[in-house]
């Protein structure tokens, strides 16, 4: 098994625990539980939502924006100049760090 298929199985894992624990607040509310508890849940998806966002932001600076141009960057990506590959990376910073 090759280091890329292994990380795309846990991304993968992850992105089920994450779906499972929103169906868990759909749940909660529907059992009408504490809100403090649901709250405490949501604070919970929204912190593996960004370990999931933090992988991801890593994983392309490692392979797209480091590696562009030596073949290792994913298939979809455009061919880009240093200041294009910036002006991408300052956005998807600032979208993800809202």
């Amino acid at each position: 098994m090759d280091c890329a298929c292994s990380s795309e199985k846990k991304l993968s894992a992850r992105v089920k625990r994450i779906a499972g624990q929103v169906a868990g607040i759909e749940r909660m509310l529907g059992d009408k539980r504490y809100c403090v508890d649901i709250l405490n849940q949501i604070a919970a998806v929204r912190s593996a939502l960004d370990a999931l966002g933090v992988e991801l932001l890593t994983r392309h600076l490692e392979t797209c924006v480091l590696g562009h141009g030596s073949g290792s960057e994913h298939e979809d990506a455009r061919p880009m100049t240093r200041e294009e590959i910036l002006g991408e990376v300052k956005t998807t910073l600032s979208r993800f760090l809202k």
